[in-house]
């Protein structure tokens, strides 16, 4: 793994590579919200197995990027920022996007506005979100997530806990309007019609509920859309007790969509 610095819209970017000379596609990693693409190692190896080099930024004020901490005044800079990783990848090869979680809503505007080759989505933010609900107090509550909701590996909820480049603190008011405005726009934006698109779901995941997420990819689904939806599984199913199972059926769809 290399790690560089990137021009993003609001100061560097931290951008990690997992290079492969013999690459067929690139794969492009978009994490979700409070966390950092460094937890993403085990995904990347994988995805080099599978022919793919790798790219992973951090988000404006998350991992190793720079920026206020969680602070997150517009998606559409976020999207942009994907945008100047894929270029720093400096190759003609197709792109596949993987996002979780809010990086799935990043990763569902980003196809929304450019051309990719597949897209891949875990447990994306879309639809609707019962994490806004709070916008309606004066005051945002002092909670931060419980890393016992991510997986029901219980090492996983201890890593992320003591892990020191992920932002343990609150929901600050910006970023939650920003998944807001993006939410609406992601619903009413264009569908994915042709673009080979996997939506992958723990079914009990209380962080981002299903049933909720449901409601949006029901809006934008193309005529390429296939979901998996894993029993049992929790929030982050590519750190679930089921990961090999879940990193073997990304490998196939992009396999099977990219004929490679």
């Amino acid at each position: 793994m290399i790690q560089t610095n990137v021009p993003g819209h609001a100061g560097e970017i931290a951008v990690r590579t997992w290079p492969n000379l013999e690459a067929t596609w690139l794969a492009v990693l978009v994490h979700g919200y409070g966390e950092h693409s460094g937890r993403y190692g085990h995904v990347a190896e994988r995805l080099v197995e599978a022919g793919a080099l790798v790219v992973a930024p951090d988000h404006v004020g998350h991992g190793g990027s720079e920026g206020e901490r969680a602070l997150l005044p517009s998606l559409d800079d976020v999207v942009t920022d994907v945008g100047a990783a894929i270029e720093s990848a400096a190759v003609d090869l197709p792109v596949v996007l993987i996002g979780h979680s809010f990086g799935g809503l990043v990763a569902t505007r980003y196809a929304q506005r450019h051309r990719v080759a597949a897209l891949v989505l875990s447990a994306p933010v879309l639809g609707t979100w019962e994490g806004l609900d709070v916008l309606g107090l004066a005051e945002l509550p002092d909670v931060s997530l419980d890393p016992a909701l991510l997986s029901r590996d219980a090492e996983v909820g201890k890593a992320y806990a003591a892990d020191p480049l992920v932002w343990h603190g609150p929901f600050k008011r910006p970023t939650l309007e920003a998944v807001e405005r993006a939410l609406e726009e992601a619903n009413y934006g264009p569908t994915l019609e042709s673009l080979p698109t996997l939506w992958l779901h723990g079914e009990a995941d209380e962080l981002v509920p299903l049933a909720d997420t449901r409601t949006g990819t029901d809006r934008i689904r193309g005529l390429l859309f296939e979901e998996r939806v894993y029993p049992g599984a929790r929030h982050e199913v590519f750190n679930e007790t089921n990961r090999d199972e879940v990193l073997d059926d990304v490998v196939a769809f992009v396999r099977r969509v990219l004929d490679r």
